[in-house]
């Protein structure tokens, strides 16, 4: 067989199972759908027999596969919505959720991207489907609210600290409509509108950035940044490492560049970060 019939060859196999998953093929996006599926499936089996890891442990050691990989704004973005999957560029959030679903699939028990690939939407959408660019779940507090319902995680804010509380109204993205492209269609405006309605006045535990260095925070916590921002609950998210001692964050840093861990302990970080309020901390459910 060429090596042009074996690429066909394989193309047409990676089709086939894509369609196993919720989606259909041309809702999946892939930056390289060879490397991106030899990555993910490489990562899988490695890590496979870690059993007796903790969720945090795991989300650490395979939030680690990542560090270097070029930090790329706006990885999701494109009409119409398809599920994107890219490990050769991330953001902040599509690394947070690249290492969850790796994770999630690793709990289950199984070594296959294709599973990587119905986990991955599973986290992303409202319900786990892909419905259209309003589907994605593209506030934080509703990511919380839809994925702690559905048992993947849980917002352990209150439970590791005294936590204070922050009411804001989720408006953002129709307040600030000309940064968001699929929004110029009137149907999606209005669908992303009735979707923040649910966020109207939203009280929200977070940990002051004063409080940060004696919570509870535990390796492989998700750490979510609140911010001044109006009409946004969260600015950045990333992962706790812990480094001689002191938390830090692993993140897909815009100002490094790249995937990396920060070299500032996160009490540090945020202290230097204007906008910020302080943390949320999710993590990630047994």
């Amino acid at each position: 067989m060429s090596i042009k019939s074996a690429i066909s060859a394989l193309g047409f196999i990676l089709l086939i199972n894509i369609s196993a998953v919720a989606v259909t093929p041309s809702q999946v996006k892939f930056g390289d759908i060879a490397n991106d599926t030899t990555e993910i499936t490489k990562i899988l089996i490695e890590n496979y027999n870690r059993e007796g890891h903790k969720p945090g442990e795991l989300m650490v050691k395979l939030g680690e596969n990542f560090i270097d990989v070029p930090y790329e704004a706006g990885t999701l973005d494109g009409i119409p919505e398809e599920l994107t999957v890219n490990l050769q560029g991330m953001d902040c959030m599509s690394f947070v959720e690249n290492v969850m679903a790796l994770a999630i699939t690793l709990n289950e028990r199984r070594s296959s991207w294709i599973d990587f690939v119905y986990n991955l939407e599973n986290i992303r959408y409202r319900n786990g489907n892909l419905n259209g660019y309003s589907s994605r779940l593209h506030y934080f507090s509703d990511w919380v609210v839809d994925n702690s319902h559905r048992g993947h995680i849980a917002d352990v804010t209150a439970r590791i600290a005294n936590p204070s509380y922050q009411v804001k109204t989720l408006e953002f993205m129709t307040a600030n409509r000309d940064k968001y492209p699929a929004l110029s269609d009137s149907i999606e405006f209005e669908k992303i509108k009735d979707a923040q309605v649910g966020y109207r006045s939203h009280r929200y535990p977070y940990i002051k950035s004063t409080n940060v260095e004696s919570a509870g925070i535990q390796p492989g916590d998700i750490i979510a940044v609140t911010t001044k921002i109006p009409g946004l609950d969260v600015s950045h998210v990333g992962i706790a490492v812990k480094v001689k001692g002191k938390i830090h964050l692993l993140h897909a840093s815009s100002k490094e560049g790249k995937v990396c861990v920060s070299s500032l302990p996160l009490t540090e970080y945020l202290r230097r970060n204007r906008n910020a309020t302080g943390i949320r901390v999710i993590r990630l459910t047994e």
